[in-house]
C-alpha cells in the first residue's frame, strides 16, 4: 500500500513538474528577490545594497502620498468594477435572446478586449481633446460646457474609469450571455407558469444562478483594477496633482523615477499582499453567499 502510494505521488510530481519549473523560474524566484530588496536601501545604479530592514514598510506607512494612492486606487475599483459588471450583465440580457445580427453586435462589443490597452487610450486621448475632441463636440451639441477631461483634478479619474468601463465591459458580457445560456429553462418555465413576468423571472431565477459567474467576475475585475497601469500611463502619467496615480502607478514612479528600489519593492509586495487577502476574503464570503445550480 505504502509502495503504490509513494509511486502515485511520483507520477502526480512529474506531471506537476512541467507547470512548476516555468512558475518557479519567472514567479517564485522573482518574488522572493523582491521581498529581499524591500529590506534594502538601493538606488538600481549602485552594486552595493543596504540592509535597513523595515525602514522602506515604514516609511511608505508614514508617506502621506501613498495613502492618496491608496485613496485612488480604491475609487478607481469602485469606479470600474461594479460598472464594468453591471454593464456587462445588461448587454448580455439583451444579446441572449435570439435576434438577427446578434452575432455581429456581440464581435463589435467586445473587440475593444482585444485591443491593446495602449492602443486604445491614444485613442481615446484624442476624443478627449478639449477643442475638437468627440468627447466635448457632442457635449456642445447638447448645449454644455466642454471638459478638460485629462488635465481638470476632478474630471481626470473619471476620464480613466470611463475608458477602463468602454474596454472591459464587453469581456464581462462574453462570461454573462454563456452563464445566462446556461439557466435551465425548466425553470423559468417553471416561473412564468406561477405568473412571473420577465423582469421578475430574472431577478428571482437568472440572477441567483449566475452569481457563480458574477462572484468569479468580481474577484478578476478586482484584481485587474488593482493593478492598472496602461492607460493611466498615456492618458494622465498619474495626474493632474496626483488625481490618478494608484498604488501601481507609485509603484512605478519610486522605482524608475526616483530610482528607490527598496521602497518599490515594499510597494510591490503590499500591492500582492493585498490582492491575496482580497482574493481570500472573496473566496469566503462566495462560499456562504453564492448559490450554485
Amino acid at each position: 500500500m505504502k509502495l503504490s502510494r509513494l509511486i502515485g505521488d511520483l507520477k502526480a510530481l512529474l506531471f506537476t513538474l512541467p507547470a512548476m519549473i516555468p512558475l518557479t523560474l519567472f514567479w517564485f524566484i522573482p518574488l522572493g528577490y523582491v521581498i529581499y530588496l524591500s529590506f534594502m536601501e538601493w538606488d538600481f545604479m549602485s552594486p552595493d545594497k543596504t540592509f535597513v530592514g523595515l525602514d522602506n514598510y515604514r516609511y511608505l506607512l508614514d508617506n502621506p502620498d501613498f495613502y492618496d494612492s491608496l485613496r485612488v486606487t480604491l475609487l478607481f475599483c469602485a469606479g470600474s468594477v461594479l460598472p464594468i459588471m453591471a454593464v456587462g450583465l445588461a448587454l448580455a440580457a439583451l444579446l441572449s435572446r435570439k435576434r438577427r445580427g446578434g452575432a455581429v453586435y456581440r464581435t463589435l462589443i467586445f473587440s475593444p478586449w482585444v485591443t491593446p490597452t495602449v492602443a486604445v487610450s491614444i485613442v481615446w486621448s484624442w476624443i478627449y481633446e478639449p477643442e475638437v475632441g468627440l468627447a466635448n463636440t457632442l457635449l456642445r451639441l447638447f448645449g454644455l460646457e466642454g471638459v478638460r477631461w485629462l488635465e481638470d483634478p476632478n474630471w481626470a479619474l473619471i476620464g480613466i474609469l470611463l475608458v477602463t468601463i468602454w474596454k472591459s465591459a464587453g469581456w464581462s458580457m462574453i462570461f454573462y450571455l454563456v452563464a445566462i445560456g446556461n439557466v435551465p429553462p425548466d425553470y423559468l418555465e417553471a416561473a412564468e407558469l406561477d405568473g412571473a413576468n420577465g423582469w421578475r423571472k430574472f431577478r428571482r431565477v437568472t440572477l441567483p444562478l449566475i452569481s457563480p459567474t458574477t462572484f468569479f467576475l468580481f474577484v478578476v475585475l478586482t484584481i485587474s483594477a488593482l493593478q492598472a497601469y496602461d492607460q493611466i500611463n498615456v492618458l494622465t502619467q498619474g495626474g493632474p496633482a496626483g488625481s490618478t496615480r494608484t498604488i501601481l502607478y507609485f509603484y512605478y514612479l519610486s522605482a524608475f523615477d526616483s530610482y528607490q528600489i527598496g521602497e518599490a519593492s515594499s510597494v510591490a509586495i503590499l500591492l500582492i499582499a493585498g490582492c491575496v487577502l482580497l482574493s481570500l476574503l472573496s473566496f469566503w464570503i462566495g462560499r456562504r453567499t453564492v448559490h450554485y445550480a
